[in-house]
């Protein structure tokens, strides 16, 4: 099978492709620049959203797209400026793919297109599915339902689109645990705001297998809810980040604290919404780390 990955050197995105990989097949990473970049046997590196680059020419028979190209949303406070490098990061890249689609003579099986819960909004009642009729109108689910609407446009052109929306991801070299576990360290971990904010999370391994589920089963399209099927409330997490990790859990961060020193971006930690991945279950995939205690016993231990 042959691959190509947009937003391939990242944390998810270099996780999915040592899978690959390591299952044989050739993978090609879209960057902007690949200089300094090793390639390797099936890996090769293709530069692309660069004057005088001309992807498509390179990405003829590919079989799978999986796009997870994007400024991220930890990178700084949310000014104007951030926020529309944001959107705007992930709808030229996705125009991109679709143009590329679109010059192909033979159009790839599948595109798996990235996306967020955040599409869903913030609640601390309501439980989402993919089916739930309600979204949200923060600036994050703005962006995500934007996201999928351009990325929709592949379906246009007979090609199978899943939206995956992913969760809180948990792993040891990226995502969200990194910065959870800072405070408990140094001994200074608590509840943080409320501690009843649902923390929709999902181990990077069930990521990868998700994902790999995804494009070998055809009856998989739309979207597809990336976590597990026991999310928690904050103060649980918290309170198994330092079971596990030997550490107290007792220094609380106010969510004004939080909201004077992060603005906006504090929504990700102070806000949440209980999701379920309904369709995953619907297709019998088999979640590795379905339970918080043991998701974080393979991180931190």
């Amino acid at each position: 099978m042959k691959v190509a990955i947009a937003g391939g050197t990242g944390f998810v995105g270099k996780a999915i492709t040592d899978r690959l990989l390591a299952e044989n097949h050739e993978v090609l990473i879209l960057t902007r620049n690949k200089n300094g970049k090793q390639e390797k046997e099936n890996l090769h590196f293709i530069e692309w959203l660069k004057e005088g680059t001309s992807p498509e020419k390179e990405l003829e028979n590919c079989d799978i797209f999986i796009n997870l190209a994007g400024e991220s949303i930890n990178n700084g406070r949310w000014t104007k400026k951030q926020k529309r490098r944001i959107l705007q990061s992930r709808l030229h890249a996705t125009s991109e793919i679709i143009r590329i689609m679109k010059s192909m003579k033979k159009m790839p099986d599948v595109l798996i297109n990235a996306s967020a819960i955040g599409y869903y909004g913030i609640s601390d009642t309501e439980v989402f599915t993919e089916d739930s009729p309600d979204v949200g109108y923060d600036f994050l689910a703005h962006t995500v339902q934007q996201w999928e609407k351009e990325a929709s446009k592949a379906q246009q052109l007979g090609v199978r689109t899943v939206f995956l929306r992913f969760g809180i991801i948990l792993g040891k070299e990226g995502g969200a645990l990194p910065r959870l576990i800072i405070p408990y360290k140094f001994f200074a971990g608590g509840t943080v705001g409320s501690g009843k904010q649902w923390m929709s999370w999902v181990h990077i391994e069930d990521v990868v297998r998700a994902v790999v589920f995804a494009i070998h089963n055809s009856a998989i399209a739309g979207a597809v809810n990336i976590t597990s099927p026991n999310p928690v409330r904050m103060e649980e997490l918290g309170r198994a980040i330092a079971k596990i990790m030997q550490k107290p859990h007792w220094l609380p961060v106010p969510s004004p604290l939080l909201k004077l020193a992060l603005g906006e971006m504090s929504i990700l930690v102070l806000e949440g919404q209980k999701v379920l991945p309904q369709k995953l279950i619907n297709h019998a995939y088999s979640f590795t780390y379905p339970h918080i205690k043991e998701a974080l016993e393979d991180l931190l231990r």
